[in-house]
């Protein structure tokens, strides 16, 4: 997803992007507190990985408690570092408590032995944490994408190490915080609050054994590319492009306003939002002409407002990068029905947008726009709107809309990506694997599968 790219120096700091207003700055750690901090790790996972399942059990259901019962102090700081609505912030933290509830309840069913059929007298499959893991996580989702790192590796048994975006550092040492209340030992989960330039010496440092990432195509290479150096295991949560397809069958109201929901979510700064969208011809024309009055209706403004529909994007960075895209896609010949500026005054406000006539050579074609900006395209039939939708370096999420059981068929067959979703929108759930393919990265976080990613999978033969 875009964002944070390692490899450029930013500073650490909170800046409320409804305002423009500095909250607060922070020094970055030196190579002295990077060491005692891996050092802590490594003695903390000595002694963590040899509890049991039912004490880790017991810590994550301390840690959902004290997000369910402190969501709005935790919500609101989410909100004043990235702009993401009050209500959506709360939705937030409380589905981190959801998450760590459900690895509490399951983590140790995941990990059971697997009894293998052989010649031995005994044979099986063991899942052993690996250790101190360093997770890479972005500003967008600031508490959910650490939580849904942290709860399945630290009920495995591992430890975890934060890397944070720069600009929500207060979610970050809000985070640790949490798990220290929670009663983890010292070590167990740690921030490091250190520039991009730094990190190449945590992921090689022998201590960390396992890296994961979630951010943008740049930063996944860098990473991956030092986790192989060191032969050390890398998952990755990378860009997306999302499909949205709409077919004649489709439940048209359901269909049209989950679109302007999938399109906005998180102010359109999610990797998992529908970016292009594919509408068959039957019902392109009023499709297009509803989207668009909606897109164009949304209130916009504080994002402590209950009423308010979209908030700031994070940054003037990320402001000015989506108006480039937006500009250099029109330039290219795509046609402007709605929106496609900043709005003058305080703080990172941009207009929902809507751009049709998409040629392949732009900007909103092949590249993740992460800003509420949707690409409307016309198909005439399943098929075309399946290559259209493969057409992308992409391969995250897909959601279609069809009530032909032969469409639904050929959609989660034939769509390339990580996840299909019929008629509803992509989102995550911990009961489920999350992750893509092409350059969308690779691995799986949740579910059975994101459990096990930072485990080793020990065969065990007793003759």
């Amino acid at each position: 997803m875009a964002g944070e790219r390692l490899l450029n120096r930013m500073p650490i700091a909170s800046n409320n992007p409804a305002t423009g207003q500095n909250l607060k700055e922070f020094s970055a750690v030196d190579d002295a507190e990077i060491e005692k901090r891996l050092s802590c790790a490594e003695n903390a996972f000595r002694k963590y990985r040899r509890t049991t399942f039912t004490q880790r059990s017991e810590l994550l259901h301390a840690v959902g408690e004290l997000l369910f019962q402190e969501k709005k102090r935790y919500a609101e700081i989410i909100t004043l570092e990235m702009g993401k609505l009050f209500r959506d912030s709360i939705a937030e933290i409380e589905k981190c408590a959801r998450g760590c509830r459900f690895y509490a309840e399951n983590g140790e069913r995941f990990l059971e032995d697997e009894v293998a059929q052989t010649d031995a007298a005994e044979s099986y499959v063991q899942y052993q944490p690996l250790g101190p893991v360093l997770a890479i996580m972005p500003w967008n989702f600031p508490f959910w994408q650490v939580f849904r790192f942290a709860a399945p590796a630290l009920i495995a048994g591992n430890v975890g190490l934060l890397k944070h975006a720069s600009n929500v550092p207060q979610c970050a040492l809000a985070i640790e915080e949490i798990f220290c209340r929670a009663g983890f030992d010292d070590g167990v989960f740690q921030t490091l609050l250190i520039e991009p330039n730094q990190v190449e010496k945590v992921i090689v440092d022998r201590r960390v054994k396992a890296v994961t990432l979630t951010g943008s195509e740049k930063a996944g290479s860098a990473v991956a590319s030092t986790a192989a150096r060191e032969i050390k295991k890398s998952v990755l949560e990378l860009g997306g492009s999302d499909a949205f397809i709409v077919m004649p069958s489709a439940d048209f109201e359901s269909a049209l306003s989950t679109a302007v929901k999938a399109r906005t979510i998180n102010t359109g700064q999610s990797c998992i939002a529908a970016k292009r969208f594919m509408i068959a011809d039957q019902i392109y024309d009023e499709f297009l002409n509803q989207f668009v009055d909606r897109m164009r209706g949304l209130k916009i403004g504080n994002p402590m407002d209950p009423e308010t529909e979209i908030g700031p994007l994070a940054t003037e960075q990320i402001l000015q990068g989506v108006h480039d895209q937006v500009q250099k896609s029109i330039a290219a010949g795509a046609k402007l029905l709605t929106g496609g500026n900043r709005i003058h005054g305080p703080g990172s406000f941009y207009e929902p947008t809507v751009l049709v006539n998409v040629p392949k050579d732009s900007p909103a074609y092949r590249e993740e726009v992460f800003g509420p900006v949707a690409a409307i395209f016309r198909v005439r039939n399943a098929d075309e709107a399946i290559e259209l939708a493969n057409d992308t370096t992409f391969g995250l999420g897909s959601s279609a809309w069809t009530n032909d059981p032969e469409e639904q068929k050929l959609f989660t067959s034939e769509l390339d990506s990580g996840m299909v979703f019929i008629n509803t929108m992509v989102a995550s759930d911990p009961r489920l694997p999350f992750g893509g393919v092409k350059r969308s990265g690779f691995g799986r976080e949740l579910g059975a599968a994101g459990i096990r990613e930072f485990t080793n999978a020990k065969t065990i033969w007793i003759s």
